[in-house]
């Protein structure tokens, strides 16, 4: 990323990290990546550069805002920051999986809910937008992303609450493997990034398995359904492997828990007998399917099978996981660190984190620059180093991570 420090280029204006107390240990993590990052770039400047106005602010000890969000007792609330934003190029993130918070509801204990930590991330954007240069959000998981399309009477929660993003003045909206970046379509005019954490994944598979063999003859990506092909089509084009795809057939008749239950998980694709089936999927909420899926390989004789998903939510806990790698089904999973997840999980043999700081630190530095996002994301790229040298290609001798 040095030329990003270039004589030509300059911060749009100073950075400013506004974290919801729902994000705030990934916003700690990024600050401290950033903060890193911006000391070597100024201890390589030259003079003319470190003296530039235009780079107040460059290198600070934090770029993080004092900033809360308090409630009174009846509920409500409001966004106080105690740090001025005149001029900064802000970035608000929020977490709005992050069920640990709580407030007091008349003396009730209440979790905070998606929808109350999206009303925080307005009450901060109402706070600081009319002062801030730029306000851009934050938001790994994209709020109401699965209500991203509708049929007959359903609200379109999504796109709804995109446009309003747009009307407060967010300029740009940051995410991370959306549940269907399309949605993108109802604010045309906005910016709307949508990252994919897959070199992250790579890495940290090899990391956990650093003898692990890639090649079409030892492994298989598998897209659990017909959602996910995408993201299974780009890691097995870059991993040099086949791919197979599950597809669920629903009973259209009945209705429970808001979904047409699932009668069978149907297999197209060549056999995964002896090999590893590398799963791909952007959640994994209760994991009802994705454990079905992985039962499905196994009795199909898979070697491994190993689930790759952006958000572990978790919803139904983690009893049945650990029931499934005790009896083999699978043997292990990887999300990001870009969602909140209680600390039970890190006790769990069959967890593995792929830590995105210093990822999201570099799309953060790249937004402030307002230049080219290939400079932060080039994962294709990054992805055929680190597998030439876990090959044991050594003629790249450049930096990964």
């Amino acid at each position: 990323m040095a030329d990003i420090y270039s004589n030509q280029n300059v911060p749009a204006a100073p950075l400013k990290i506004a974290a919801h107390v729902s994000a705030r240990s990934l916003a700690e993590e990024v600050d401290a990546s950033l903060v890193e990052m911006r000391r070597k770039a100024y201890a390589s400047m030259n003079d003319s550069q470190r003296d530039s106005l235009l780079l107040r602010g460059f290198s600070p000890d934090t770029f993080l805002l004092n900033l809360s969000c308090p409630r009174f007792g009846s509920g409500e609330a409001k966004a106080v920051v105690a740090d001025s934003v005149r001029g900064v190029d802000e970035f608000v993130i929020a977490d709005i999986t992050n069920y640990s918070n709580t407030y007091n509801v008349n003396g009730f204990l209440n979790h905070m809910s998606p929808d109350d930590i999206y009303q925080d991330l307005k009450r901060i954007i109402g706070a600081t937008a009319a002062r801030a240069h730029r306000v851009n959000v934050i938001m790994p998981f994209l709020y109401e992303s699965r209500q991203h399309k509708r049929t007959k009477r359903e609200s379109l929660d999504c796109a709804m609450a995109l446009r309003e993003l747009k009307l407060m003045g967010v300029k740009n909206i940051i995410t991370f493997d959306a549940h269907d970046p399309r949605v993108q379509n109802s604010i045309p005019l906005s910016g709307f990034d949508n990252f994919m954490p897959t070199y992250s994944f790579v890495k940290t598979l090899l990391k956990r398995y650093p003898d692990m063999e890639i090649n079409k003859d030892t492994m298989m990506v598998i897209s659990p359904d017909e959602g996910a092909m995408d993201r299974s089509v780009y890691l097995a084009n870059n991993l040099g492997v086949d791919m197979g795809m599950f597809y669920k057939r629903r009973d259209y008749s009945k209705v429970v828990n808001g979904r047409n239950p699932i009668v069978a998980h149907e297999f197209l694709g060549n056999s995964v007998e002896g090999k590893t089936a590398l799963i791909v999927d952007d959640m994994i909420s209760s994991g009802e399917s994705m454990l079905d899926t992985a039962k499905e390989l196994k009795e199909r004789k898979a070697s491994k099978v190993i689930v790759c998903c952006t958000f572990g939510l978790f919803t139904a806990g983690f009893e049945k996981f650990d029931e499934f790698y005790e009896k083999g089904y699978i043997d292990s999973i990887i999300t990001t660190n870009l969602n909140y997840k209680p600390m039970e999980i890190y006790t769990k043999k069959w967890y593995e984190e792929a830590n995105c700081s210093q990822y999201l630190a570099s799309i953060i530095n790249s937004f402030n620059y307002d230049v080219s996002m290939q400079a932060a994301t080039l994962g294709t790229e990054r992805i055929q180093k680190l597998l030439n040298r876990q090959r044991g290609d050594y003629s790249y001798t450049g930096k990964i991570g």
